[in-house]
């Protein structure tokens, strides 16, 4: 097992490195000039220069990129060109809320899908079965921003249940940071759930069709022993798989919704630094994102041979 892993992390290096590299270049055919940005319309073409050279953007694109690695090789991420700070300083800033959005969306994206997709499986072809497949297919229809917009319509507009808009930290209180969490985490967790559903269905179906399952049945044991205990961790690995790309889709696909309910986390920080051309936090922030998302898939990967001794087994 510990040469497995060893071999997967190594595995990682050429994955962000490609990473490293798209990212860097994409973000440098933006348009716009960050010295231009900082210094505004009435900056003279000498202040602009000056300002260039200062912050080394008048090197040739190669050598900037470079550095920009030798850096990451170092712990060094960079400097912001507009806040001045470090970028993996400015980064843990704003890591707080979308984690917790991630993690809360979640938890309700499983809660809802998975006992979903169960009761689906064990109902197939009835009218039960349909409208929740149908639910799922208008979950993985509507698009995160509208969903965003008619729950906070209806719940904090209409009814006042909830703030439109805004964010407090888990110092405030758990209740306090909840309050303000819950209806972004309903946009999203409801838009992953319909994922999660389907596919919790389709392994289900899969499983429940097996001859081991038949003889259990045939035997008279219980039907909730049958599908809580055997066809459901057999058929857990597809789920496991969904979920956890799901959950790297939450803490890197967050920025419609952490906009729209103004959230100050990663999503809000992607967007203010396209507006204000801060090269260094975008690809710090889209690269250490990029990381995550791996590590995630990862940790799901290594959580197979926990689900199924199988796995196990076909790894030695």
């Amino acid at each position: 097992m510990k040469a497995y892993i060893l071999q997967r992390v190594l595995s990682l290096i050429p994955v962000l490195l490609t990473v490293a590299i798209v990212v860097f270049f994409i973000m440098h055919l933006i348009p716009g000039d960050p010295a231009s940005v900082m210094l505004g319309a009435d900056a003279t073409e000498d202040d602009i220069e000056r300002l260039r050279e200062e912050l080394g953007l008048n090197l040739p694109m190669y050598e900037q990129f470079f550095n920009w690695v030798f850096g990451i090789l170092q712990g060094d991420l960079g400097m912001s060109i507009y806040m001045k700070e470090p970028v993996l300083q400015v980064f843990m800033d704003h890591l707080g809320p979308t984690l917790s959005l991630a993690i809360l969306a979640q938890g309700i994206s499983i809660l809802i899908a998975i006992p979903m997709g169960i009761i689906a499986a064990k109902k197939r072809g009835t009218s039960t079965d349909q409208m929740f497949m149908v639910g799922s297919l208008l979950g993985i229809s509507l698009p995160s921003f509208l969903l965003a917009l008619l729950l906070s319509l209806f719940f904090a507009v209409k009814l006042q249940w909830f703030p439109v808009a805004g964010y407090k930290p888990l110092d405030d209180g758990l209740l306090a940071h909840l309050e303000y969490l819950i209806l972004p985490a309903l946009s999203l967790g409801a838009i992953q759930a319909a994922l999660i559903a389907r596919m919790t269905r389709a392994s289900m179906l899969e499983v429940l069709s097996m001859n081991y399952i038949k003889t259990a049945k045939s035997k008279g044991v219980k039907e909730k022993l049958i599908i809580y205990k055997h066809a459901l961790r057999n058929a857990f690995i597809p789920i496991l798989t969904v979920v956890g790309q799901t959950f790297g889709t939450l803490v890197a696909g967050a920025v419609i919704t952490e906009t729209v309910f103004n959230i100050p986390g990663l999503g809000q920080l992607i967007m203010n630094s396209i507006v204000q051309r801060d090269y260094e936090v975008l690809q710090g922030t889209v690269l250490l994102v990029s990381a995550a998302y791996v590590f995630i898939n990862l940790i799901v990967d290594l959580l197979y041979g926990v689900v199924d001794p199988r796995v196990r087994l076909s790894r030695k």
